[in-house]
Parts: structure tokens; sequence; C-alpha cells
């Protein structure tokens, strides 16, 4: 099958966002985080206003754009949006009050850190946020919003740039590559050497 022209794949990608754009009155932000299904390391959100133009090409879910892409369109994104935040919560807050309830919170942080008046959120998958705006909830929103996936590739950048950081301190673990997700060859590193400072230790009970 051939590929969709980029300017047509982006129309259809910000179908649901250029509903909102068109609205008097209307401020839409998406939400996206990083993080929930590794055994170390942080959970981030990023919060992301985008304006109706210019379309960003290559603009997509951030599983879906190579690293050095990603690397990119980051620094385009942030140079072109109206506004975008981030929120971390750690390996700690992660074990204390479980991961769902901590992704919540980083949601919830990310957005009480805007300066823009927000209206409407588009959010991927999460519900029941604190959040002083509408939320629109889309299952798999990053490959269903444009302003979903700017923030899918902000949150996954400053995560990804922050694990590579780790692997320095950590080398044992291969954080740079594996990013904190229990690949066969990070958890072989978890019984050898033992859980670093960066480890979920809810999430290692069963290998532990």
């Amino acid at each position: 099958m051939p590929r969709m022209p980029e300017r047509e794949r982006l129309l259809a990608l910000s179908e649901r966002d250029r509903a909102f754009w068109a609205q008097d009155g209307v401020v839409l932000a998406g939400m996206d985080e990083v993080g929930r299904g590794p055994l170390a390391g942080p959970v981030v959100v990023a919060c992301v206003v985008m304006p109706p133009e210019p379309l960003l090409e290559y603009v997509n879910d951030s599983k879906k754009v190579s690293e050095k892409r990603r690397e990119a369109l980051y620094e385009r994104i942030l140079s072109t949006c109206i506004e975008a935040q981030t929120a971390w919560v750690d390996q700690t807050v992660i074990d204390e009050i479980n991961i769902l309830e901590a992704t919540r919170l980083a949601f919830n942080t990310a957005f009480a850190k805007m300066q823009t008046p927000i209206t409407d959120v588009m959010i991927d998958a999460l519900t029941g946020l604190s959040i002083p705006a509408k939320q629109h909830i889309l299952i798999h929103g990053d490959a269903l919003s444009y302003s979903i996936a700017a923030a899918s590739i902000v949150a996954k950048v400053e995560r990804d740039r922050f694990m590579r950081e780790q692997d320095a301190i950590y080398p044992m673990y291969g954080f740079s590559q594996n990013k904190g997700y229990g690949t066969k060859q990070h958890m072989d590193a978890i019984k050898a050497y033992g859980p670093c400072l960066l480890h979920r230790r809810s999430f290692l009970k069963n290998l532990l």
C-alpha cells in the first residue's frame, strides 16, 4: 500500500484537533505520558498547546517516530507551540502510591504548570483527572490527535534523555538502550546486581 502524502496524513491526524481550533473561545491542549510500564525511572507527562498552523511534518505517535527524528521534532514543537510543560513523578512516589495514581499526579501537575487558559484537553486513555478543563479521552490518542502526538514526543524525548544520562551512572542495566523497560538483558542485570535507586521496587516483587 503506498504511503499517504505527509500533508494528507497530518490533516487526518489533526481532524479532531481542528474541530476544537475552529470554535471561538476554545483553547485545546494535548496530554500524554511516557513511562508507565518500565521497571525503573520516572513517569513523565507533557501538556502541549499547539497552534492550528503550521502543522509540523512528521509529528506522530512517538512510538512510530525514530529517535533521531523525535529529537528534531522536540525542538520544533517547543519553538512552535503556544506552551508546553512537563511533570515527572519518580520511582519512590510510584512505589508509595502505585503507578496509576502516580500517572494521574503527573497529569494534574503538568496541567497546573500551564499559564495558558486551557478550556479543553485531549488525553490518551487516562480518566478521572483533577483539572479545571473539559477532558476528552481518546484510546490510542497519540495516533488519533495531533496535539496528543506532540505531547507524546515531548514526554518521550525528555524521559529518554534522562535515562541515557542514568546509563552513565548505572551502566550495568543498559538504560540507554532499554530506557528502564523490562528487556531480558535488563532483568538479567537486576538478578545479577540487584536493583539500583532508580528501580521501582513495587514492579520487581516477582523478579526478586
